[in-house]
């Protein structure tokens, strides 16, 4: 379980609850060295709170991709669908892959997926060293996910061959700086995962700045430029 140092104190204790585990939990379902998340409608009521958005901003998240009706994006670290929804409904022509390394939460956003009618959106079970995607994308995306994945530029380097040609990665994850989230200790720098990620192949396109708490990476993989 992340720990947490401070928070303000306009944060409900709802909005905090989703943070600390949104911020690990849904992440730490891609490590297998970390504990399994099973009972996924128990963490749904979390993950997929409405105050979430407050600090989120999922939809400003989507807007800054600009991404084609026909876009095939991968989500991993997708959890209970969070983002993995949203972007099935930004790319009604396309697909998305809401990988996970927990069962239990790919069988939830299988369901889910099923339940809200969103036939574009496929939950994949994922290995810890390989999130499995089946076909190349135009867009793979981990939010919360960067700082749990183990050997990343390793993990990283073999993901190039999940990309189509202009293919994008975008990462989302807490800075050092933020007042909530996970531990400091358990943070990736910024600057230390565009070190990363040059070492794994990948070249920066674009860093965002609208999220309170978290850093927006993009990048596109040297390969595929």
């Amino acid at each position: 379980m992340v720990k947490l140092k401070c928070f303000p104190v306009h944060f409900s204790a709802s909005l905090i609850l989703v943070v600390l585990l949104a911020a690990s939990a849904v992440a730490q379902t891609v490590n297998h060295h970390l504990h399994p998340f099973g009972d996924a409608e128990k963490w749904a009521e979390i993950f997929d709170d409405p105050g979430r958005d407050e600090w989120q901003k999922p939809d400003e998240v989507l807007r800054a991709l600009a991404l084609a009706p026909d876009a095939k994006v991968a989500d991993i670290g997708a959890g209970t669908g969070y983002f993995a929804v949203r972007l099935a409904r930004a790319v009604p022509q396309g697909h998305v892959y809401g990988v996970d390394a927990e069962h239990d939460m790919v069988r939830y956003l299988g369901e889910r997926a099923s339940r809200e009618n969103l036939g574009n959106l496929s939950a994949v079970l994922a290995k810890p060293d390989d999130p499995g995607i089946p076909v190349a994308v135009d867009l793979v995306i981990l939010v919360d996910t960067y700082h749990h994945i183990p050997d990343r530029e390793r993990y990283f380097r073999a993901l190039q061959k999940s990309f189509k040609t202009g293919g994008r990665l975008a990462i989302i994850d807490f800075t050092l700086e933020s007042p909530i989230g996970p531990s400091v200790r358990s943070r990736i720098p910024v600057n230390r995962v565009k070190q990363e990620l040059s070492r794994a192949g990948y070249r920066l396109l674009k860093e965002h700045k609208f999220l309170p708490n978290q850093y927006y990476l993009v990048f596109r993989p040297e390969t595929y430029r």
